[in-house]
């Protein structure tokens, strides 16, 4: 039977809970640079972007962690892995968009996902611009609130299951090309009904809820899709990799309502 977050304060010693208000004070703590001229972007060695607003709000949640769950594994985007001795592991990435955040574009997200014995058993993807959150617990079902004010309602994907009426939804049409993937995108281009780059961990958050169908990553770190999984299958969707397999650490992503998927994955096979 699946339960609020409210509930979930005695799971798993308190870690669901936990994931939520520290993934929400991370993400607030963004806040403090989104939107100002002043923030200073750096690019990293694969020329990405990255921020000090990234770096800050991914030493808060290690603070916040490593306080409660001190003896927990950590793996995050910007710093080293930390390594610990109980069956559990944290993965944050503490702005998934960081593209976005830079051009003061409010749909990039804080990611952070839970798993034990190598297994995610949660995931939280907040929006702290739009104050949106969606939250998962495996077993507890997806749980979307569309701000910090609103109640909790449990998310669920949509029901179609011809791709010329879904929308796809990807976080950008280059990264298709950087893995020689032009024609599966131009393939779902073609035969989606609206194609959008609403992507990152909003797009996700859209296909979770039903406002998208699915949502694909050509190129992605577990960082960026830990707390999608379970997100988008306790919502009734389902989350792979691109040859199928159920996993984080793939090396791409594919979130869709379930019925979509077979007709997903046979595009990104060619």
């Amino acid at each position: 039977m699946t339960s609020k977050p409210d509930d979930w304060q005695s799971m798993h010693d308190g870690r669901l809970s936990a994931m939520i208000e520290v993934a929400q004070a991370a993400g607030r703590h963004t806040l403090k640079y989104f939107g100002t001229r002043e923030l200073v972007v750096d690019a990293k060695k694969d020329d990405s972007p990255v921020t000090v607003a990234d770096r800050e709000a991914e030493q808060l949640v290690r603070k916040l962690l490593g306080e409660r769950f001190p003896e927990d594994t950590l793996q995050g985007e910007e710093f080293a892995e930390k390594t610990g001795t109980s069956a559990y592991r944290w993965v944050v990435d503490p702005i998934d968009g960081t593209k976005s955040f830079v051009c003061g574009v409010p749909l990039y997200s804080t990611l952070l996902a839970v798993e034990c014995d190598g297994e995610v058993i949660g995931g939280a993807i907040f929006i702290p611009a739009l104050d949106e959150i969606i939250v998962a617990g495996v077993g507890q079902g997806s749980w979307h609130r569309k701000t910090s004010d609103a109640q909790w309602t449990q998310a669920t994907v949509s029901s179609k299951t011809d791709l010329s009426t879904a929308v796809f939804v990807t976080s950008e049409v280059g990264s298709f090309a950087k893995r020689g993937s032009q024609n599966a995108y131009a393939q779902l281009e073609r035969d989606a009904w609206v194609t959008r780059s609403w992507g990152d961990g909003y797009g996700y958050l859209l296909v979770a809820t039903g406002r998208a169908d699915l949502m694909v990553d050509p190129i992605c770190n577990a960082w960026d899709v830990a707390a999608i999984m379970p997100v988008i299958q306790e919502a009734g969707g389902k989350f792979t990799d691109w040859k199928g397999n159920s996993t984080v650490r793939g090396g791409d992503g594919v979130g869709t309502n379930g019925h979509l998927h077979a007709a997903v994955l046979e595009r990104l096979s060619d």
